[in-house]
C-alpha cells in the first residue's frame, strides 16, 4: 500500500529483455535502504526488488504489467518517480494507492501558469465512472486532485514543490502516463454492478 507522495526520483540505468519479462535496473540513493523482495512503486507501479548492488537495484515487469502501464516505453536515462510502501502508523498524506495501475492515459495539454502548471489528460472512456470532480487519482505514482472532469478527460494542477521533486517537470504533451483510480470508487462500482446484475 502506498499514498501517492513521491519520496524521490530515480534514473533507469539498464533494461534487459528476457522472454516476455523485462528487467529494469534503477539508479537511486534509496538502493542502500532497500531489501530484496521489498515493494517499491515506480511511476505508480508496484514492483518487487530482486537484486541490489551499491546505488542500483533491479526489478522485473511481467507481460501483464507491461501491457497495462507505460513501462514498455521506458528508455535508459528516463527519470521515474519512487515511493516505498506505507508504514503502519504513518500519516496518510495522499490517498490509498495500491500500486496496481488500471490503464494508461495521454497528456493532451500542458500550461505554465504564474506559480503552477496545469495538465490535461485523456483516458479510455470505460473508466469514466471511476472519476469525480475534486476526487483523487494517481498519475505516475503521484496523488492528485481532479477537476474539469469529463467523460474521457480531466485536469490537474501541479504546485512548484511537486513539479520540482517528481518527473512532472519532464512530462510533455503526447506522453503516455500511468493511471490508478481511487480504490474506494472501484469497490463501490463493483458492488453496484453486482447488485444490478451487470456482472456475469
Amino acid at each position: 500500500m502506498f499514498t501517492g507522495i513521491i519520496e524521490t526520483t530515480a534514473t533507469v540505468d539498464n533494461i534487459i529483455h528476457e522472454g516476455s519479462n523485462v528487467h529494469f535496473t534503477i539508479a537511486s540513493p534509496l538502493a542502500a535502504q532497500l531489501k530484496i523482495d521489498q515493494s517499491v512503486a515506480h511511476n505508480g507501479v508496484c514492483l518487487t526488488v530482486v537484486n541490489i548492488q551499491d546505488d542500483k537495484y533491479t526489478v522485473t515487469a511481467v507481460a501483464e504489467t507491461l501491457a497495462k502501464t507505460n513501462l514498455g516505453n521506458w528508455q535508459k536515462g528516463d527519470i521515474i518517480n519512487l515511493e516505498r510502501a506505507l508504514k503502519a502508523g504513518d500519516r496518510l498524506d495522499g490517498h490509498f494507492v495500491q500500486g496496481h495501475v488500471d490503464t494508461t492515459g495521454n497528456c493532451i495539454e500542458k500550461q505554465t501558469l504564474e506559480g503552477s502548471w496545469l495538465y490535461r489528460f485523456q483516458f479510455p472512456e470505460t473508466f469514466a465512472p471511476l472519476i469525480i470532480e475534486k476526487g483523487s487519482i494517481c498519475i505516475n505514482g503521484v496523488s492528485l486532485t481532479l477537476f474539469n472532469v469529463g467523460r474521457n478527460e480531466f485536469t490537474v494542477t501541479i504546485i512548484p514543490y511537486t513539479y520540482e521533486h517528481t518527473n512532472f517537470n519532464t512530462l510533455k504533451e503526447g506522453e503516455k502516463i500511468n493511471l490508478e483510480f481511487d480504490v474506494l470508487g472501484k469497490y463501490s462500482l463493483r458492488m453496484w454492478e453486482l447488485k444490478e446484475g451487470k456482472v456475469n
